[in-house]
């Protein structure tokens, strides 16, 4: 057993010591939090040193990396019994990120793939947070095989998206960020929970494997990085649970269609300097950078349909909102992707020829190309929701090409200078959403 997996195991042993919360209470998890953060302190060398210590503890002679570690673990249990935040919900999060990190060590032992390393802390961390959370509700309620068998999709839910979220952190951040994981999984899951997802646990697995499928497809055609594939698949497994596959049905265009379009030609992109780096395959900055909004509005409508925003507003909004945010990021990956292979660019603020790939170039061939992919998110959506008739379709193709069009005067004024290629996106997608939910709006006044 190699150094960092003893480590691992170590930390796995002590994630497990979160159960004391549940079973004895505050003021003994307290306690025992207190001796570790101790015990931190007071080892500066010897064998019990160089079993918990991560290379950077070694300068200073420190296990900073034990003392980050139970003060996250601290803050998350301070939410869990000071707030609404559920004790199941905080130790499921520890275990998912102290489990699935051993997980991951072991399958550093057999071999590099990143993917089976990811795919080995998924598994592990998911099936840790399902027995934490179980065994949570398992102590704390006087009839524990209901209980459990009651919570046992929302329990399932939470340690999947957990898992998910937890393997993207870890692959965009250091290895040894665990506390800065551990208290993002956290957070999240205690907004998911509020959610009350009202799928059955076998839906969930049925969404997981969909969309866990379908983004290890997206890697293995390169469409997307590995960091790219667990942001796709995290996002079309709230979009399911919380929306539903119709939602999903539209997301996922996007990204199919968008990738297929990013390969379009790509040969003669590269020539020209304007193709997308690594092959194409787009990473988690560039897929959240297209669909933050998207998952804001999925998550505006599960909290609107479980009234728990103020003023109730009307979940079709946010339904609007979404496929503006959808038809917008498929307009202009569409405009960008397909215009930029020929050589007619323009400025779009002074129509002055430009080079292609030029920030804010736009051609002809790009703006027909970019409302033609509005109006397949618009077609979709037609088809998939009763709330978007004909009039609705056509709101959404109009917010498509506002908001590609905003997108381009964004890139041809602030882009490179205050803004990058992702928050431009991000914007971009805000204002197709922001004209798709405020058209709606209008026409409701109106009739």
């Amino acid at each position: 057993m190699t150094a960092p997996v003893r480590r691992a195991s170590v930390f796995a042993v002590l994630c497990t010591l979160s159960l004391a919360v549940p079973l004895f209470g505050p003021r003994v998890a307290g306690g025992i939090a207190a001796l570790l953060l101790v015990g931190a302190f007071v080892l500066t060398d010897g064998p019990l040193f160089e079993l918990l210590a991560y290379p950077g503890d070694y300068e200073d002679g420190r296990l900073y990396g034990l003392l980050t570690f139970v003060l996250a673990g601290v803050a998350l249990g301070l939410l869990a019994v000071g707030t609404e935040m559920s004790t199941a919900v905080f130790v499921g999060t520890v275990f998912l990120v102290g489990y699935g990190n051993l997980g991951e060590q072991a399958a550093r032992l057999r071999t590099d793939d990143d993917v089976a390393r990811v795919t080995a802390f998924s598994i592990a961390g998911a099936i840790a947070g399902v027995v934490g959370q179980a065994a949570t509700v398992a102590v704390t309620e006087p009839a524990p095989v209901a209980a459990v068998e009651g919570s046992l999709p929302e329990i399932v839910f939470l340690a999947a998206s957990g898992a998910l979220l937890a393997a993207l952190l870890r692959d965009v951040l250091l290895l040894y960020d665990a506390p800065i994981v551990m208290l993002s999984v956290g957070l999240l899951l205690w907004l998911l929970a509020e959610l009350e997802p009202a799928l059955g646990a076998v839906e969930i697995v049925a969404a997981l494997a969909v969309t866990m499928a379908l983004g290890y497809v997206s890697y293995a055609l390169e469409t997307a990085s590995a960091a790219g594939m667990l942001t796709g698949v995290l996002l079309g497994l709230l979009t399911i649970v919380l929306g539903g596959y119709g939602w999903f049905v539209v997301l996922i265009s996007f990204f199919g269609i968008g990738g297929l379009a990013t390969k379009f030609r790509y040969e003669r992109k590269r020539d020209l300097g304007v193709a997308e780096d690594n092959g194409g395959a787009r990473g988690s900055g560039n897929v959240l950078g297209n669909a933050a909004v998207a998952l804001a509005a999925v998550l505006g409508y599960a909290a609107s349909s479980a009234t728990l925003l103020p003023g109730d507003p009307d979940p079709t909004l946010f339904l609007f909102a979404f496929a503006g945010s959808v038809a917008t990021a498929m307009s202009d990956t569409l405009s960008s992707e397909i215009g930029s292979v020929f050589e007619t660019t323009r400025l779009i603020t002074t129509l002055e020829p430009v080079e292609p790939g030029t920030d804010g170039g736009v051609t002809w061939q790009g703006e027909v190309a970019g409302l033609a992919g509005a109006a397949i998110v618009a077609g979709i959506s037609l088809w998939l929701f009763p709330a978007v008739d004909a009039a609705g379709a056509a709101i959404i193709v109009a917010a498509g090409f506002v908001g590609m069009t905003v997108d381009s005067l964004l890139g041809a004024t602030i882009e490179g200078t205050l803004l990058g290629n992702q928050g431009v996106n991000f914007l971009a997608t805000l204002s197709g959403a922001v004209v798709a939910a405020l058209l709606v709006i209008s026409f409701a006044a109106l009739g």
